[in-house]
């Protein structure tokens, strides 16, 4: 199946780092653009960042610019999102997304994981 699976959540303290790590399949037919999003109790979900296979372009949040990079290898079709400076108000389950077009936000994607839990403690 075509479905991303996360890995490297956890508990860390705030200021704290941790990354989180994404495999992906048939990314070169079916995935053109990979994201993370994370989702908290009681908010929306939200598009973290977003990177393409090929070029340079990534999207970031406001909220997470300067804290969160995101990155990937493409001979493991991985993809990394480095989160530095962690804040509590960025415990969510953090979910990578894949999808067939180009475009990194405003838009559907297609395919999910399961999630992994990231809880920041103050």
């Amino acid at each position: 199946q075509v479905q991303p699976v996360e890995s490297g959540g956890g508990l860390v303290q705030a200021g704290g780092s941790l990354r989180l790590s994404c495999a992906a399949s048939e990314r070169s037919s079916s995935m053109n653009a990979m994201g993370w999003f994370r989702h908290a109790p009681g908010k929306e979900r939200e598009l973290v960042a977003a990177i393409r296979w090929s070029g340079n372009s990534t999207y970031y949040a406001d909220s997470v610019k300067g804290r969160f990079t995101i990155s990937r290898d493409n001979a493991k079709n991985a993809v990394y999102l480095q989160m530095n400076s962690l804040k509590p108000e960025d415990t969510a389950v953090y979910y990578c997304a894949g999808r067939r077009g180009s475009l990194l936000s405003g838009v559907e994607y297609d395919y999910w994981g399961q999630g992994t839990q990231v809880t920041v403690s103050s």
